[in-house]
């Protein structure tokens, strides 16, 4: 199993992060229900807690909210570590999005 790490540096109080992730978690929960099933998520502290199954293969991973970045890692199982770079981008261009737009709205 391979782990990946992202850091995503913020620029906004940590409780209106936690709330866009939470806005986030809801909007992928729709979104993406058809392809991946349930997405289990909670919170523990500071970090978010995720699981969620794609083809059979299992990932965990979470979110911490630490106090001026996001770090995200998640376990790749087996096949999926051959995407550990597209994973890495989705993860980067996703939540990168997330802050972005996070910022414009503070």
């Amino acid at each position: 199993m391979k782990t990946i790490e992202v850091r995503l540096p913020y620029d906004m109080p940590r409780e209106a992060m936690r709330a866009r992730l939470d806005e986030a978690l809801v909007k992928a929960r729709e979104e993406y229900a058809s392809a991946v099933g349930p997405i289990e998520a909670t919170w523990e502290g500071e970090r978010l807690k995720v699981h969620f199954s794609v083809m059979g293969m299992a990932f965990d991973g979470g979110i911490e909210v630490a106090e001026k970045e996001l770090l995200v890692s998640i376990n790749l199982p087996g096949m999926a570590a051959m995407f550990a770079g597209r994973i890495r981008e989705g993860i980067e261009e996703r939540l990168g999005g997330l802050i972005a737009t996070a910022e414009g709205r503070a």
